[in-house]
Parts: C-alpha cells; structure tokens; sequence
C-alpha cells in the first residue's frame, strides 16, 4: 500500500484549473513508487468571504483529475482558511516486486525525464503579467497532466530508480537519487526539456525564491562547470506536479523512447544524461 497527501495554495487563477493541477501533484506520488491510486479524499481549507462556486469549481476540478485516474474520490474534509488551499490524501497498491525506489541507479544508466521543466519560473512571469498566451497554455496542460503514462510506459522495462520531480527542482531530485545510490550523475544542460520561453524568463530574473533556497542547499554538491546562471536557475526551479525522473539501461532507451511517443504525452520527454561511477561531485553538469 502506497498512502499520500500533498495540498497548496493557488497558482493559476482559474479555480478549475487549480483543483485540476493539486490533484494531479498529489497523485503523482503513487505512480513516482510505481503503483496505480485507488482511493483519494479531499483536503480543504476556504475563507468564507469567498463565493462557494469557487470552491465547487475546485474541488470539480479535482474530481475529474481522480476519475483520469481510475481512483475513486470518497470524500474529504474541509476547514475555514484564510487562504484558499487544495489538495489530496491518496490511498494507492503496488506489488512488492515492482515498486519504483528512488535510489538504485547503476553506473552507465540514462536518466530520461518525462516533462519540461520551468513551471516556478513561467508562474513567476504570469504573476508579472509578462508570460505570453502560449507559455501559459502550456504550462498549465503540463502542470495538469498525469504522470499515469509516464509510469504505465516505465513499468514495462527494468527501472533502476525513479521519482517524481517537485520542490526541490530537478538537481534537488537528482541530488538525492544520486546520493542514496552512491553513484554521479552527469548532466547535459541543455538537452533538458525546458518550457516555452522558460528560459527567456530566466534570463530577466524572474526567479521563484524557492530557486534561491534549492541552490543554497545542494550547490555544493554540483560542478557546475561554465553553465550559464539562467539554466542553474531553470534547474533548481521548484515544480508544480513534475514529471518523472527516471535511471534505465540504455538497452531499452530506443524502445522506451518509442513508447512514451505511442503513449501520446501530452509533456516533453528528454533524455537528460547519464549515470557514472561515484566522484567527488554528486552531479556533474556539461
């Protein structure tokens, strides 16, 4: 039995969307340790000045990412907040024999990724009225796609290691499954899926300050090498319902690649670099 529970504030204004977006983050965890949800519950907390339409479109927003699913939601509970905030408590099973662990990786391993990074940074943009149409549009069909295919196309071949890529940023992430399995991984900077004008943002410094606080905890642990600020900054960029970061034998990259294009992702996937016997740096970025 896997259990979960993840809830946030708002990040979009659309409340629809916003309940779309939590439920899918808080789902993400099952299928991140390879299982499938089974049961989800709400969890609420709503000021009372607020219209109650709001929260129904909501909480209906979340009602329809837990059916994508193939959960079933059986209630929930709500408190009186200052803030509006969302999210899920997710009951979910894997077999013992096939559950994804987050460390494991084995030298000679690729590490492929199954969304774009970038979302703190384009939600930073929206925030200041300087995202574009198109980036928004993205990033909110990404932000609230289920990592359900993702985990469904992974299952099929021999993972060494998987999980799923949110606050910490993906070298937060990278981090820790690189540590806990002992091992370096090496990083091709730009071969990494980035949202739709992610970058240009990044170069103006509109930069979440959950950036700041990812950086200052691993930096040591990473050679950056001559990578530029502006892609240190999209790397340590904490995301709303990211995708997966998965460690697999090349032998099976062309065929995993081929599936996840049969899939029909609605996300980016790339192939982000390699796993190489331990050194002095847990993460080595080219």
């Amino acid at each position: 039995m896997i259990q979960t529970v993840d809830f946030f504030t708002p990040i979009v204004d659309d409340p629809y969307m916003f309940g779309q977006i939590a439920a899918a983050n808080s789902l993400s965890d099952v299928w991140a340790m390879g299982g499938e949800p089974a049961v989800a519950l709400n969890i609420v907390g709503f000021p009372n000045c607020l219209d109650p339409a709001i929260l129904g479109d909501i909480l209906a927003g979340g009602a329809e990412k837990v059916k994508e699913a193939g959960a079933v939601l059986v209630g929930g509970h709500s408190v009186q907040d200052d803030e509006p905030k969302y999210g899920l408590c997710v009951s979910g099973f894997v077999h013992p024999d096939k559950i994804f662990k987050n460390y494991g990786c084995r030298p000679g391993d690729v590490l492929v990724l199954t969304k774009q990074i970038g979302s703190g940074i384009v939600n930073t943009a929206i925030k200041a009225e300087m995202a574009s149409a198109s980036a928004v549009r993205e990033a909110q069909t990404v932000m609230a796609s289920l990592n359900k295919k993702g985990k469904q196309v992974a299952e099929r071949y021999d993972v060494s290691a998987c999980t799923d890529v949110t606050g910490f940023g993906l070298l937060g992430h990278c981090v820790e499954m690189a540590s806990a399995s002992e091992v370096t991984f090496e990083i091709r900077v730009k071969d990494v899926a980035y949202f739709e004008d992610a970058v240009s943002y990044a170069k103006m410094g509109l930069i979440p300050a959950g950036a700041y606080k990812n950086r200052g905890y691993s930096i040591g642990k990473v050679e950056t090498g001559a990578v530029e600020e502006h892609y240190l900054d999209l790397l340590y960029d904490p995301q709303t319902s990211g995708g997966l970061l998965i460690s697999v034998s090349p032998e099976y990259l062309k065929d995993l690649l081929n599936d996840f294009r049969q899939a029909h992702m609605d996300t980016t996937v790339s192939v982000i670099g390699r796993v190489s016997e331990k050194s002095d740096k847990l993460i080595r970025l080219y």
